[in-house]
C-alpha cells in the first residue's frame, strides 16, 4: 500500500475522515466486498428423471435409433 500510516489508522479506528479546509470531504473505510447470495446447486439427475422417469427398453432404444437414421 502506498500510504501505510493511513492503513494503520483505518485498521485501528475503522474509518478516516479526510477534510478540505476543515470540512469533511471523504470517508476512508476498509473495503468489504459484497458477496452474492449462494445459488442452489441444480440436481441434474432429478431433472432428467422428470423428463424420462423410466429408461427405454432395449427394443424401444433400437427402434428409436432406426427411426432417427432414416434412409442412410
Amino acid at each position: 500500500m502506498r500510504f501505510p500510516r493511513v492503513k494503520e489508522v483505518v485498521a485501528r479506528e475503522g474509518e478516516v475522515i479526510v477534510t478540505e479546509r476543515g470540512r469533511p470531504a471523504y470517508v476512508l473505510r476498509s473495503y468489504t466486498p459484497n458477496h452474492a447470495p449462494a445459488v442452489e446447486k441444480v440436481d441434474y439427475l432429478a431433472r432428467l428423471k422428470a423428463h424420462q422417469p423410466h429408461p427405454l427398453s432395449a427394443r424401444a432404444s433400437r427402434a428409436l435409433d432406426e427411426a432417427n437414421r432414416g434412409d442412410r
